[in-house]
């Protein structure tokens, strides 16, 4: 019998700390344990949501819905986001890129264009 309470107590416990767990895990910011791709998708995520309220912002206006005045500082608003999201995911960029493959790249594709500028040229 004093076996059995002892187990018991230890399961309840337990138990009680899971519980526990459960409860105050929200209060815990679990996303900070994140790597930069998924703060990369977070920032598309959040430019696609700021652009398309910018599209619905200028339908509006053109609707007559909002003011001019409205319009312009909301409009102004929403592009000085985009472009702060802009600069942040150029970072990103910037820092993934291999600068000798994207030169290689560059030279690629103006001896492509060369090459389509002497035939379009030999058309006429």
């Amino acid at each position: 019998m004093h076996d059995i309470s002892i187990i018991s107590m230890i399961f309840t416990a337990a138990l009680a700390l899971i519980c526990l767990l459960l409860i105050l895990a929200p209060f815990f910011k679990w996303d900070t344990f994140k790597q930069f791709s998924s703060n990369d998708q977070d920032l598309s995520a959040t430019k696609e949501a700021l652009l398309t309220t910018l599209n619905e912002i200028e339908f509006e206006y053109k609707m007559d819905k909002i003011s001019h005045a409205d319009y312009k500082n909301l409009k102004r608003q929403y592009e000085t986001e985009i472009a702060s999201i802009m600069k942040e995911e150029e970072k990103f960029v910037d820092q993934s890129i291999d600068k000798d493959l994207m030169a290689e790249v560059e030279k690629e594709i103006e001896a492509q264009m060369k090459i389509y500028a002497n035939k379009k040229g030999e058309g006429k």
